[in-house]
């Protein structure tokens, strides 16, 4: 978007310091507000409408794109236009709290839940969630997985006591729609009929790139017992209780093999 030349401002800079910062950022978010009377003026006196509209629209812009990049499935979803839509007035319900960009989006799952014209995707909100958990997982902090010393404190004669801490970057997306086959089907990574019912999925950056992993039945319990700080027993008795069909070794051997595992601590 661009404008014509405009007489120079006036003023030390584009609002008086301390003052109207609440009013400004409210017209900046909402077109409908009228520009601040407080900001940097034309020469003439006039308010510089036109440069704030050109400023207002960068920011809708950018942070619109920002949405689109940090949930591309829900923008593969919904469309170009319809995502514009939906992440503008997201916006301006929510704007950025934290000068972190990459901080930014959190509550976008919730919010497209409760987001009236999206109700005809009803996966939509959990597929919001999965591309989530994969923004947060690529900005979570390092961590080694466990080698093979400390695993072999699993083969001590009271394994059930031990304690198992997870990568930072771990985390769990249950759903009862098939979001990772939605999500493999965005990227054109399947084909044909999506499966039948929902689907727990493992978010996991052990190194460089982001993983996903479709969990069996009670394994989302599992995890979330051993990141609460259960011993290895406590957790499997949840599992157990959330699935008859959890599977304690295969469990197991999912996040040993995935490097979810980076310490194995003792009761």
């Amino acid at each position: 978007m661009s404008a014509q030349p405009e007489a120079g401002l006036t003023g030390t800079g584009l609002c008086e310091a301390g003052q109207g910062q609440d009013a400004f950022t409210r017209a900046l978010l909402d077109p409908d507000v009228a520009v601040p009377a407080n900001i940097a003026r034309l020469a003439d006196g006039r308010v510089a409408a036109r440069r704030f509209a050109v400023y207002r629209n960068n920011v809708i812009v950018s942070l619109t794109e920002y949405l689109a990049a940090s949930f591309p499935t829900v923008a593969g979803l919904v469309g170009e236009e319809f995502f514009a839509a939906m992440a503008g007035v997201f916006i301006r319900h929510s704007p950025p709290v934290s000068p972190i960009l990459a901080e930014y989006g959190g509550g976008f799952a919730d919010f497209i839940a409760g987001f009236a014209p999206a109700a005809s995707v009803p996966y939509l909100a959990d597929s919001a969630r999965l591309d989530n958990a994969q923004r947060v997982a690529y900005h979570a902090a390092d961590a080694e997985p466990a080698g093979g010393d400390t695993l072999k404190r699993l083969e001590t004669t009271a394994p059930f006591a031990l304690r198992l801490v997870l990568h930072p970057s771990l985390a769990v997306v249950r759903s009862r729609w098939p979001v990772l086959s939605i999500w493999q089907a965005n990227r054109g990574e399947r084909s044909g009929a999506l499966p039948e019912g929902g689907e727990d999925v493992l978010v996991l950056r052990p190194r460089l790139d982001v993983a996903l992993y479709r969990l069996a039945p009670g394994a989302v319990a599992f995890i979330g017992s051993i990141r609460s700080g259960c011993v290895l027993g406590d957790a499997a008795e949840a599992a157990i209780a959330d699935s008859d069909a959890f599977d304690l070794a295969e469990t197991l051997a999912l996040l040993i093999r995935e490097g979810a595992i980076i310490d194995i601590t003792a009761d």
